[in-house]
């Protein structure tokens, strides 16, 4: 599910808590084991030539600065604000992307250039990230629309350059969890173990079938992420 569309840690966090893992380790093993395995989808993408890298090489320094700001703007306001915020962005973005046909049509990889698509770009990782530190499920989700959304790159190759922001908020908020020792090896190996499979098969399909594949597996992520945040923040 993560290396299609995102929003892998909706299932793996709820599963490190329920086994009784103590809510700061679960969330640095969360990182450790996602990190891994968005590292192997991204080589794969990579392997295949989706990755548009001139973009990426714009996106990532925000979104390490994005994501640690956000990381300092959570100990003065709490998540919840931003949570409910999101459950009512979520709705329209989404319907957006799924109906609005003109809206989407790409322009082509080799036109990906210039300041129309770095502003939307930087627009968007400095404010995914921002997220990503500050709170965090649904990262990649919401990396793959605003890509498609306010860049207008192809869904495939969203999906693949959105590997490389989330890789980067992942690595910088896992040494920030190993500073303060806040990652359980043991589990966070084992589970790394199968996030590196689950990604390079989900990697391989999304190569394989493409656009209509990623749009319904992105319909479904985005599906979940709102019905967690609206069962977690509002009922």
């Amino acid at each position: 599910m993560d290396s299609i569309a995102g929003g892998g840690g909706l299932i793996s966090l709820p599963a490190l808590l329920a086994a009784g893992v103590p809510a700061h380790v679960a969330l640095g093993t969360n990182k450790l084991q996602s990190m891994c395995g968005t590292t192997c989808a991204l080589l794969n993408f990579h392997r295949h030539a989706k990755v548009l890298w001139r973009i990426a090489a714009i996106g990532i320094p925000f979104s390490l600065a994005g994501s640690a700001a956000g990381a300092r703007l959570a100990l003065v306001v709490p998540p919840t604000v931003l949570a409910k915020v999101l459950v009512v962005i979520l709705p329209p973005a989404a319907a957006l992307m799924f109906l609005s046909k003109s809206l989407l049509r790409p322009v082509g990889i080799h036109h990906a250039r210039g300041t129309r698509f770095w502003l939307p770009t930087i627009a968007a990782c400095a404010t995914v990230g921002l997220y990503d530190g500050f709170f965090g499920p649904g990262t990649g989700t919401f990396l793959i629309l605003a890509l498609v959304l306010f860049s207008r790159i192809p869904l495939l190759n969203a999906t693949a350059t959105a590997k490389t922001f989330n890789l980067a908020s992942n690595v910088a908020a896992f040494v920030t969890f190993l500073a303060s020792g806040a990652i359980d090896f043991r589990i966070g190996l084992a589970m790394a173990a199968a996030n590196v499979a689950g990604n390079l098969i989900g990697s391989h399909f999304a190569v394989k079938h493409g656009h209509e594949f990623i749009r319904r597996a992105l319909m479904a992520a985005v599906a979940v992420l709102f019905a967690y945040l609206v069962w977690k923040y509002y009922l």
